[in-house]
């Protein structure tokens, strides 16, 4: 038989499943229009990851194709090359993009790894005996009597210059910041009650860890990797400078830098435009994770 409901009680149904689909939307929004700059920030990162993984089938030049007679060629000039050219004649364009995936991708990979490496040693230092954790926050505390980069170059010195060398350095200096926050927030966690019952209900340490803290201490874990992103591209970028990063003819931002700082004088976009992208992207991972400290902390949610 043909269904009897009425036609206004279809409507309000039907309104009524259109404003539950709308309702996780609209927080989102609110979200995003409040804390404007780092929404902003997120779609300039999100464009920029979306060119530079792009670089393989967009229509740009070869980065390393060399071309003398067109060098140090001016941006926004007629010659085919929309930004101009470096010293050897190569398009800026496709070298930017170009050495964007290097300079992301380290600066990406070295945070984690120290993301990785430092929370792993937070758990078990702040979860632990006090004797493993006077082990391992003195070793912590050795690391950061180290100036940051002094270390990072000594390191790749004593490993050899190279792209991997120089992410492992980085990351390597950056586990005791990963590693003392973490460290703060299990030390806070651990008393509440739920890690007690669960203790109390016979759970091991590897589970209260993995289930019960660490969940619960993730918030400031992803403000810490959102700000820690671009302080790693200036570093990543700091040794790329000082030749101990990628070798040439690889291009990223740091070496390219350093290439174009012989033109300043007659030829400022070859050293220019790099640099303007490394403050571009670390200033936006600033701005981002400011966004998302105040959205994660839930004292700021006034």
């Amino acid at each position: 038989m043909p269904s009897s409901i009425p036609a206004s009680d279809m409507n309000e149904q039907v309104s009524a499943d259109s404003i539950a689909g709308r309702g996780w939307k609209r927080p989102l929004v609110r979200i995003a229009l409040r804390h404007w700059l780092a929404t902003l920030s997120g779609l300039v990162l999100l464009s920029l990851v979306g060119v530079v993984l792009l670089a393989p089938v967009l229509p740009i030049a070869d980065p390393n194709a060399i071309d003398t007679p067109n060098r140090l060629k001016p941006p926004f000039q007629r010659s085919g090359h929309p930004l101009g050219t470096d010293g050897f004649g190569r398009d800026m364009v496709s070298r930017l993009v170009w050495g964007g995936r290097i300079s992301l991708m380290m600066g990406l990979t070295s945070a984690l790894l120290s993301l990785l490496a430092g929370v792993f040693l937070g758990l078990i230092s702040g979860y632990g005996s006090r004797r493993v954790d006077t082990l391992i926050m003195r070793g912590m505390d050795i690391l950061m009597a180290f100036p940051f980069i002094l270390l990072a170059i000594a390191l790749v010195a004593a490993l050899g210059p190279g792209l991997f060398n120089a992410m492992l350095a980085i990351a390597v200096v950056g586990v005791p910041q990963y590693a003392r926050l973490t460290r703060s927030c299990v030390l806070t966690v651990k008393e509440r009650e739920f890690v007690e019952s669960a203790a109390a209900l016979g759970a091991n340490d590897a589970t209260i860890m993995g289930r019960h803290i660490l969940p619960n201490i993730t918030a400031p874990i992803i403000v810490m990797l959102s700000l820690d992103v671009g302080a790693k591209i200036i570093a990543t970028a700091s040794l790329s400078f000082l030749g101990l990063g990628t070798q040439p003819p690889t291009a990223d931002w740091g070496s390219m830098l350093a290439e174009g700082r012989n033109f300043l004088a007659f030829a400022p976009h070859v050293a220019t435009l790099p640099g303007l992208l490394i403050f571009v992207v670390a200033f936006a991972f600033n701005l981002l994770g400011d966004g998302l400290r105040d959205v994660l902390d839930p004292r700021l949610r006034m």
